[in-house]
């Protein structure tokens, strides 16, 4: 799969390009010789995130006619759809919003991509499609209930997917995320979204002076040190995935597949805070609190899969190595911000 001439390559429209998974996605993508155009409204994103070896166009999926144009204009054969809203929070008190932009705006996304003869669509889907496991590590073929409307919204585009993939000629590939966090090796690229929610950037951040602490929730989980557990994937890796998937929708015309992407192996948040205040030096202010509702125990991948469908191996499964990247760019966000 990797030796396809890149002249022999369709164009592939990366849609949220500009946030934290895109923008890496991009990066990977024009590392492997990929011709790339960014579809972002740049409400949550940052345009100056966005590889300048890709064409940039500000505005929204849902915009059909924009779409449509865009795909004619470029002769896009291919998209990574990672556009969206991402903060569960957020979801429980505005699930509309969520519906809105994750359902809904796909939903016209596809119709737009079919009407236009697009053959291929890979996803940026979550573990939060299987809610509560009942086992761990989750498969993918693990019951999807998922506990809040960003889950839901996210496992509604897979069928929609998948109803599409039915009836038109049209392949796709769901890859559901686990925890990802990390940089970009090479310093291009990072998590810049204000007021993260993700434990190692808001640990990063600590460690930068930029929060005065950390809040733990929960410590009477059924694990190890009575915190949650999870199981968290380099963005770097996670990037480098997405293009190896690609690759194989185009091998593969007539086969969809839907993939977990993480290690198969979970960090309690505890030692998440060790491996923080190791790589950095800082011994953080750890504050206890109550458990939030609908947090599972742990959440850990069973990857058997992806690594059986793709020749995919990951490169940064090092829990420091992890951090060390997302703490080096968090220095240089506050470096830059001075």
């Amino acid at each position: 799969m990797t030796d396809t001439n890149p002249t022999d390559r369709p164009t592939v429209l990366v849609t949220g390009g500009a946030g934290y998974i895109g923008s890496h996605a991009v990066l990977a993508l024009g590392d492997a010789g990929w011709r790339v155009v960014v579809l972002d409204n740049l409400v949550t994103g940052f345009r100056e995130a966005v590889d300048p070896r890709a064409t940039f166009v500000e505005g929204a999926i849902e915009d059909m006619a924009l779409v449509a144009q865009v795909i004619a204009e470029h002769g896009i054969g291919a998209i990574m759809h990672f556009a969206g809203s991402v903060v569960v929070p957020e979801s429980v008190s505005d699930p509309l919003k969520y519906y809105r932009n994750n359902t809904a705006a796909t939903r016209n996304l596809l119709e737009a991509a079919i009407g236009a003869g697009v053959r291929h669509l890979l996803f940026s889907s979550t573990a939060a499609t299987y809610g509560i496991p009942q086992a761990i590590p989750v498969a993918e073929d693990a019951p999807k209930v998922p506990i809040n409307p960003y889950g839901m919204s996210k496992l509604m585009t897979e069928a929609m997917l998948a109803d599409v993939a039915f009836t038109h000629p049209f392949n796709y590939g769901a890859l559901r995320y686990f925890n990802v966090a990390g940089a970009d090796p090479q310093g291009r690229a990072g998590q810049s979204t204000a007021g993260a929610t993700h434990l190692i950037k808001i640990a990063c951040e600590a460690a930068c002076g930029k929060r005065a602490h950390v809040s733990v929730y929960g410590s009477d989980y059924a694990t190890a040190d009575g915190t949650g557990v999870r199981d968290y994937i380099h963005v770097a890796d996670l990037a480098a995935a997405h293009v190896l998937a690609l690759e194989a929708l185009i091998a593969s015309p007539e086969e969809s597949f839907t993939l977990n992407c993480g290690y198969g192996r979970g960090f309690s948040v505890l030692e998440v805070l060790d491996s923080v205040e190791r790589v950095s030096g800082v011994t953080l202010d750890r504050r206890m609190e109550p458990r939030r509702a609908g947090d599972p125990d742990a959440l850990v991948a069973d990857n058997r899969a992806i690594l059986a469908r793709l020749p995919w191996r990951p490169a940064l499964a090092d829990l420091d190595t992890i951090v060390g990247h997302a703490l080096g760019w968090e220095r240089q966000l506050r470096r830059n911000s001075f």
